[in-house]
């Protein structure tokens, strides 16, 4: 599970205004994190099946809302995607 500080942290890089906690873009950083976590957990835990079910999960619902950030202004996908420092 993500620490709350660890999430602060997301939202603050990621928010486009002081009350934004809730945009696309701040719920995929979240989500990044949350892979990462998942992906060490499973390094760990290979037999971990119910884990990898929701890293493949999360993995989904992240890509759901990188193609809604990406049809809505590309620029900002690509910033985004760099800043999170995943792949296209």
């Amino acid at each position: 599970m993500i620490s709350s500080e660890k999430k602060q942290g997301v939202v603050k890089s990621l928010q486009s205004h002081k009350t934004d906690t809730g945009s696309a873009a701040v719920q995929a950083g979240i989500m990044t994190e949350r892979i990462k976590e998942l992906t060490e957990h499973l390094k760990a835990n290979k037999h971990d099946y119910a884990a990898r079910r929701g890293l493949l999960q999360l993995v989904g619902k992240r890509k759901r809302h990188l193609q809604y950030i990406a049809a809505k202004d590309g620029k900002a996908y690509l910033d985004l995607i760099a800043k999170l420092g995943i792949r296209r």
